[in-house]
């Protein structure tokens, strides 16, 4: 398990648990401290985890309505706990992070065939791609990390055509 791996799977821990538990915002700390204890002792994520849950937590109601807006045949109450709580971490790294959209969806996909039931993964896989087709900003950003990946190899091979020895 890759380290954003394990680090967004003790997020969606921490944001069930306290979505769980009533939304209580003076027990965050404590909720992260918890699970890294119980899931990842010696594990130091550089503080990604706090970054998720909190700019989650600061984010939520402009995540709720982008849940709303894309999960149209789900009531927000009505979407278990698990997938809610995956599609506002995948939400929140489609909409206000740098994190590569392809890897926000595939992320929160296969956290959702962990964590969730037999039908979660296509679910946020649904939900988390009709929003990045609605959104140009996401997928110019995409587009953004093919073009530097593209740049990055042309440089590569031109560099590799230029060290070639001429006979």
């Amino acid at each position: 398990m890759s380290n954003r791996h394990l680090a967004r799977t003790i997020a969606l821990q921490t944001l069930f648990a306290w979505d769980f538990n009533g939304r209580n915002d003076n027990n965050l700390e404590e909720l992260i401290a918890d699970n890294f204890s119980n899931f990842a002792p010696q594990f130091d994520d550089g503080g990604f985890v706090k970054d998720l849950v909190f700019g989650v937590k600061e984010k939520i109601q402009e995540i709720d309505k982008h849940i709303i807006r894309y999960a149209t045949e789900w009531p927000l109450d009505q979407i278990t706990a698990v997938d809610r709580n995956i599609l506002r971490l995948g939400m929140y790294e489609l909409l206000f992070t740098e994190i590569p959209p392809r890897v926000a969806i595939n992320e929160s996909i296969e956290i959702a065939k962990s964590f969730g039931g037999d039908s979660s993964g296509k679910f946020i896989n649904g939900v988390l791609g009709a929003l990045y087709a609605d959104e140009p900003e996401i997928q110019k950003r995409d587009n953004k990390e093919e073009l530097v990946s593209q740049e990055k190899n042309k440089k590569e091979s031109q560099e590799s055509n230029q060290e070639a020895p001429i006979n």
